[in-house]
C-alpha cells in the first residue's frame, strides 16, 4: 500500500510512538493528578506541554491545553471567547472545524473573506475589513487542508494587534510540519490536532489561550485537583463550605478523564519531531513536494489544483479530465493500492475560488516517511488514464 493521505490522519506512526502507546495501555492506569501508576502522569502531561510549545512557538507552555482534537478545541475556543460571530472575522479557506461552530453560533454570521485561485487571503483584504470597526475577533487556518497555501500569518497577526482584534489561528494543517510562531506573530488562540502532521493518534490535540485573553470554560467536572472548587470565580452562590477562587488557575479547561494514552503517545511523537529536527522535516518534505508537482504536471488530462508561487505544506490538489475525484480516487485505491482523498475535504466554501466545483479535488499529502517510490507509483497508475 502506498499511503498519500497524511492531511487526514498520518500513516504510520514512528515505531516509537506505537511501542509507548502500547506500554501505556498495558500498564495500570493512571489519571492527571489524581494517582501515581506506574509512571507520573501529572509529568507526561507538562512534558508533552513543554515539547508542544516547543513545536508551536509557544513560550507560556502552562497555557496548552488538552482536548481530543481542534474540532473540540475550536467549538471551545469560541463558546469560551464568547465573541458574537456576527464579530469575527474569518476566511472561506475554512474548514468546517471552523465554519460550523461559527455559522451554528447565535447570532449572526461571520465575515467571510475571499481568497485567489490558490487559495491565498490578501492581508489587505482583511485589514480594509477589520479597520471598519466592527469586528472583534479573527480566525485564520494556517493553510489550506485542499490547497496546501499557507497564509502570510505574520502579516495577519500584525494587523489583528493594530485594530485591537483577537487572533485565533488553526494549525491543524501545520503543527509538525511547518514552522509554527506562535508568540512572533502575535496569536492570542491556537487550535492544533494530533493525528496529522504531529504524529499522535486520533483522539488528541488541543489548544492554547495567551494568558489575559478573557475566556470562559465551557466544560465543567472533575479535574483531579481542588476538589473543593464547585463555582469558578469570586461568587459562591450561596454555598457557604465551599471554597470558591477569586480566580481560575486554568485547570478547568481539562475536565473529566484525559485521555492519558494519547497523550503519551503525543508526547512520544512530539519528542521523535523535536529530535528530528522541524527545519529538517520541511525540507524533506517540500522535496517530495516539488517532485510530486513535477511528476503529476506532466500527465496528460492531470490538472493541478492552487499551485503557484505561495508557500505550501506537503499537499497537492488535483483533476483529471477523465474520471471525476471520487471515482478516481476509487480506482487509485482499489486497483493500485494508492491511498488519496477525494472531495471537498470539509473545506466547502474554497472549492468555488480556486476553479474544482461541486465535486472538490483529489488530494495527495505527505508525511516524511513518503518516498519517490510513492510518488513515482502515483504517477505511473495515472498516466494510465492519461
Amino acid at each position: 500500500m502506498v499511503y498519500l493521505n497524511n492531511a487526514a490522519t498520518s500513516y504510520p506512526k514512528p515505531m516509537c510512538v506505537r511501542e509507548t502507546l502500547v506500554r501505556t495501555i498495558d500498564a495500570p492506569p493512571s489519571g492527571q493528578y489524581r494517582s501515581a501508576g506506574i509512571s507520573d502522569a501529572g509529568d507526561i502531561m507538562g512534558e508533552c506541554r513543554k515539547r508542544l510549545g516547543a513545536i508551536l512557538g509557544i513560550r507560556d507552555e502552562n497555557r496548552i491545553f488538552f482536548s481530543s482534537g481542534s474540532t473540540e478545541s475550536l467549538n471551545m475556543l469560541f463558546g469560551g471567547l464568547g465573541i458574537p460571530p456576527e464579530q469575527i472575522i474569518t476566511t472561506v479557506t475554512e474548514h468546517n472545524s471552523v465554519l460550523r461552530p461559527l455559522f451554528n453560533r447565535t447570532g449572526g454570521a461571520p465575515v467571510l473573506l475571499p481568497c485567489d485561485a490558490e487559495g491565498f487571503v490578501s492581508p489587505a483584504v482583511f485589514e480594509a475589513e477589520a479597520r471598519k470597526g466592527a469586528a472583534r475577533a479573527a480566525v485564520l487556518n494556517h493553510c489550506s487542508n485542499v490547497t496546501g497555501t499557507v497564509q502570510d500569518t505574520a502579516e495577519f497577526g500584525r494587523i489583528a494587534r493594530k485594530y485591537g482584534l483577537v487572533f485565533v489561528l488553526d494549525v491543524s494543517q501545520s503543527a509538525g510540519c511547518l514552522s509554527v510562531k506562535a508568540d512572533e506573530w502575535g496569536v492570542d488562540a491556537l487550535a492544533f490536532t494530533g493525528h496529522k502532521s504531529l504524529l499522535g493518534i486520533q483522539g488528541t490535540g488541543g489548544f492554547f489561550v495567551r494568558e489575559g485573553v478573557p475566556f470562559t470554560p465551557v466544560m465543567f467536572g472533575g479535574t483531579g485537583r481542588d476538589s473543593r472548587v464547585i463555582v469558578y470565580g469570586s461568587e459562591s452562590k450561596g454555598l457557604s463550605d465551599i471554597h470558591a477562587p477569586s480566580a481560575s488557575d486554568g485547570y478547568e479547561y481539562e475536565v473529566g478523564t484525559q485521555n492519558m494514552p494519547g497523550i503519551t503517545a503525543l508526547n512520544e511523537a512530539a519528542g521523535f519531531l523535536l529530535s528530528k529536527g522541524i527545519e529538517q522535516i520541511i525540507a524533506e518534505e517540500k522535496a517530495l513536494t516539488e517532485y510530486c508537482t513535477a511528476r503529476l504536471s506532466k500527465i496528460e488530462g492531470i490538472r493541478l489544483i492552487g499551485q503557484g508561487n505561495h508557500a505550501h505544506s506537503p499537499v497537492i490538489s488535483f483533476q483529471s479530465d477523465i474520471l471525476p475525484p471520487a471515482d478516481l480516487a476509487y480506482v487509485l485505491q482499489n486497483s493500485f493500492g494508492i491511498v488519496t482523498r477525494a472531495g471537498l475535504h470539509c473545506a466547502p466554501l474554497i472549492h468555488k475560488y480556486i476553479g474544482s466545483g461541486e465535486q472538490g479535488t483529489v488530494r495527495v499529502s505527505f508525511s516524511l516517511f513518503n518516498t519517490k517510490e510513492d510518488i513515482d507509483a502515483l504517477a505511473a497508475a495515472l498516466e494510465e488514464f492519461s
